[in-house]
């Protein structure tokens, strides 16, 4: 009998109830009140910040009681524009403790995308810090960062008794139609970050967790920071300038257990020696795109300690993945974490191990989202009966090990092969000269498609010299026809390759 692309060892544990995402990720604070929670970093040199947990708790009730102080009521949504600064995270968990609804969002986005937002999602506030553009006429209350900081100086307020299924935060991601998308998420999406624990990170009390990304980045916010303080260990962020060798000179001074990056952030790493500089670290994080083989097996080979790498999205956060308790397997993503029910589907439902599909998740997840907000048509589309269609294209084997091929609308037809772009953009990043890389459908002709190769260098190749570094590592129907070389490769705000982009891209 054959055997169905279907993951599942049993439920989780259930959220608890009522249940207060903030006030879950601040229950440590008074088992380790003089513990640092977060050390900011402007330089590699000692922490310019260190906000104990009595500090940090501190400084979220007080932000929760100025929050109720200015009439924001439960339910109301609270726009962020904020940048890479601890306002962003004390804002977000103040926030949610007094039962109003954060919505972060990119420093970077231009006014009219901004002014786009606040028209859909009717703000009570919209908050600003140093170095992000105030906008004028708004038509809600607005604080600069002077006036986010003064909240502080409020009387704290009681955390909001709330059930594990009402609405806790809002994110936005990039929605096919090319409009975003409200995700809006429950209080026990951070629950249901426990699985990630063990199923990923290996996450104990005394672990120092140095996350390369910018506090405002949902990957930073999530592994970075709610996770590290929900179990009472500390979270390292830097605030300084670009620097690709900061993250090996802040791991040798201050000796963090858990690094979290994205896979260009290893790449920059093992550009220059590493030495010993991650002696104390026992392994690394990744997440936000495929991790190359190579770059892993470099990686372990530099510094002796391994990447877990995991596979997520905006709607249901990271649920495929290696980890201590999970041993990496070559080409493979990782496994399901223990307590997910996952299946790859096609239009029939779950098929065959080995066979390609779409990877699902149950819709009795905890951490699955609640839906887009406003967008009920666009959110039961995104479900198959019992399952919720994530739209990346993967294959699991007998094992549960899933191993990643591409988003639905990123697989490449080449003379009728189906290609993966992963599987062209392994091959060039293997070149000695190319630093990123992205491959992508390209439409020479009205009915000829080839794959055309976008890279990042730091010098001009030839492309003779790619060309037969690609026909000798890949079948003639997978080598790109095409060559550009870019400043750099289009990304978004959780910093996810742009392959749309790249379709429409000037070539050559």
């Amino acid at each position: 009998m054959c055997q169905l692309s279907i993951f599942d060892k049993g439920p989780p544990t259930p959220c608890p109830s009522p249940f207060n995402l903030a006030a879950y990720v601040l229950a440590q604070a008074d088992a380790h009140r003089d513990k640092p929670a977060l050390e900011v970093y402007h330089s590699a040199d000692k922490a310019q910040e260190v906000w104990r947990y009595s500090e940090l708790i501190g400084a979220v009730m007080c932000t929760a009681g100025g929050l109720v102080g200015l009439g924001i009521q439960p339910g109301e949504r609270v726009l962020l524009r904020i940048g890479n600064t601890p306002d962003f995270p004390i804002l977000f968990l103040a926030i949610i403790v007094m039962g109003a609804v954060p919505v972060p969002t990119s420093a970077q986005l231009t006014e009219p995308e901004v002014r786009a937002i606040i028209a859909e999602l009717d703000p009570a506030l919209v908050c600003f810090s140093a170095g992000v553009a105030e906008l004028d006429g708004l038509p809600c209350k607005s604080l600069d960062q002077a006036g986010v900081r003064a909240l502080r100086q409020s009387r704290p307020a009681k955390a909001l008794s709330c059930q594990p299924d009402d609405l806790a935060y809002i994110i936005y991601t990039s929605g096919t139609s090319g409009k975003p998308r409200a995700v809006m998420h429950a209080h026990r999406a951070v629950w249901a970050r426990r699985m990630m624990w063990q199923g990923w990170y290996g996450l104990r009390e005394t672990d120092r967790m140095l996350h390369a990304g910018a506090f405002n980045w949902t990957y930073t916010l999530g592994t970075g920071l709610l996770d590290p303080w929900a179990i009472g260990g500390t979270s390292m962020i830097y605030t300084g300038p670009p620097d690709r060798s900061i993250w090996a000179q802040l791991s040798q001074n201050h000796k963090p257990t858990i690094f979290a990056a994205a896979p260009g952030v290893y790449r920059q790493l093992l550009s220059q020696p590493v030495d010993d500089k991650f002696a104390d670290l026992r392994h690394g994080l990744s997440a936000g795109e495929k991790l190359p083989k190579l770059l892993h097996n470099r990686w372990l080979e530099a510094t002796g300690k391994p990447i877990y790498e995991a596979l997520g999205m905006s709607e249901v956060s990271t649920f495929i993945s290696t980890g201590p308790d999970i041993p990496y397997q070559t080409g493979a993503t990782g496994k399901p974490q223990n307590g997910r029910s996952i299946a790859v589907v096609d239009a029939n439902g779950p098929v065959r191990t080995g066979e390609p599909g779409v990877l699902a998740v149950s819709r009795n997840d905890q951490g699955l989202m609640l839906g887009y907000r406003d967008q009920p048509e666009e959110t039961a589309a995104r479900y198959q009966g019992d399952w919720f269609l994530t739209g990346d294209t993967v294959t699991m084997d007998a094992q549960g090990y899933v191993t990643y091929l591409g988003r639905d609308d990123d697989m490449i037809n080449a003379g009728g092969y189906r290609v993966s772009p992963l599987e062209v953009e392994n091959v060039l990043q293997a070149h000695p000269n190319i630093l990123e890389a992205a491959a992508v459908e390209y439409q020479a002709k009205s009915e000829t498609s080839i794959i055309a190769a976008f890279y990042v260098s730091e010098d001009n190749i030839s492309e003779r010299s790619l060309a037969a570094h690609c026909a000798k590592n890949l079948a003639r129907y997978k080598c790109p026809r095409i060559f550009t070389r870019l400043d750099a490769l289009p990304k978004g705000a959780n910093n996810k390759l742009l392959r749309a982009n790249l379709r429409n891209s000037p070539i050559g």
